[in-house]
């Protein structure tokens, strides 16, 4: 790779189990570079099988970064997150100026790509009073809360998730001002360019992608992955789909065939929630998942000789 490229930092999007690793890994290749995960699932040292982290094989082909380097017990977010892979960025881009980053969590993509809105840090005391709250009181009990402190946000989030809700107060009560006034504030330009590659199919393929992966995970042992985090099920990180099934099985809640059968529909459902999110960016180049590689490179090549 010669220094003629100005840094570029090559994006691959995309639903959960449409291939996305395998492209990375084989561009990784070709451009010598090593590759960024973006994958939120994909961060903690105790969750293996239910996040599909790639294969020993596949972590050993190429360097990865963002791979099971926290634990469920850090108290980690996307606003670390893009201060940890730009510093990163800044050291590949010293030995390449071509990178990749890879992963389906749109949040977190878009903090590396564009920036978030900033807000001001939080003490831990007032989220545990607040999380206290919503389990004596309810969620409604927050929601009239955010009501009078801050129509704005009330009535643009998802006021029935719970996390959004408090993720909220706690920034108006932090700061004494609305959290709607940290919002849409200019972000931080980058000094690298981006190309962002899609990966998609026809949804009935997808969906079947999709089952089959689940299987795959149960035969691997996802249950018994499952039962050992059991205890510790109420952490934030342990609250996503493939895990929070299998901890209703366990509860009593639920068969464990209806439980299986859960774990596909949410993951079918997070699926379609990725695609409405990046078929948003009209920046976004989109290729069948069966496309061959040469012809993607190809259309890297042309659209990174001309930034």
């Amino acid at each position: 790779m010669t220094s003629r490229f100005k840094n570029t930092l090559i994006a691959i999007v995309g639903p959960t189990a449409i291939g996305k690793t395998a492209l990375a890994i084989q561009l990784a290749k070709h451009y010598n570079s090593e590759i960024i995960s973006c994958d939120s699932r994909q961060f903690y040292k105790e969750m293996n099988i239910g996040t599909a982290v790639p294969s020993l094989d596949e972590l050993t082909e190429i360097t990865h970064h963002f791979i099971q380097n926290r634990s469920i017990f850090d108290d980690y977010n996307v606003g670390q997150f893009e201060k940890d892979a730009l510093a990163k960025l800044n050291v590949l881009f010293i030995k390449n100026p071509i990178q990749i980053m890879v992963g389906g969590s749109g949040l977190y993509l878009d903090a590396v790509l564009k920036g978030l809105d900033y807000f001001p840090e939080v003490d831990s005391s007032i989220r545990k009073k607040l999380n206290k709250q919503l389990e004596k009181n309810g969620l409604e009990f927050l929601q009239n809360k955010l009501k009078k402190l801050d129509i704005e946000t009330f009535n643009s989030i998802k006021i029935d998730n719970p996390k959004r809700v408090i993720r909220a107060l706690e920034v108006c009560i932090s700061s004494g001002i609305p959290y709607a006034t940290f919002k849409n504030k200019p972000k931080s330009l980058r000094d690298f360019n981006v190309l962002k590659i899609g990966l998609t199919a026809e949804r009935e393929i997808i969906y079947n992608r999709i089952n089959k992966r689940v299987e795959i995970m149960i035969e691997n042992g996802l249950l018994k992955e499952a039962q050992k985090l059991y205890p510790n099920k109420k952490l934030n990180a342990l609250k996503t789909v493939g895990y929070r099934e299998l901890f209703s099985y366990f509860d009593g809640d639920f068969t464990q065939e209806f439980a299986i059968s859960e774990i596909k529909k949410n993951t079918r459902r997070f699926a379609k929630r990725q695609l409405t999110w990046f078929r948003k960016d009209a920046e976004i180049l989109w290729f069948d998942y069966q496309t061959d590689v040469k012809n993607i490179l190809s259309e890297i090549s042309d659209k990174i000789n001309a930034f």
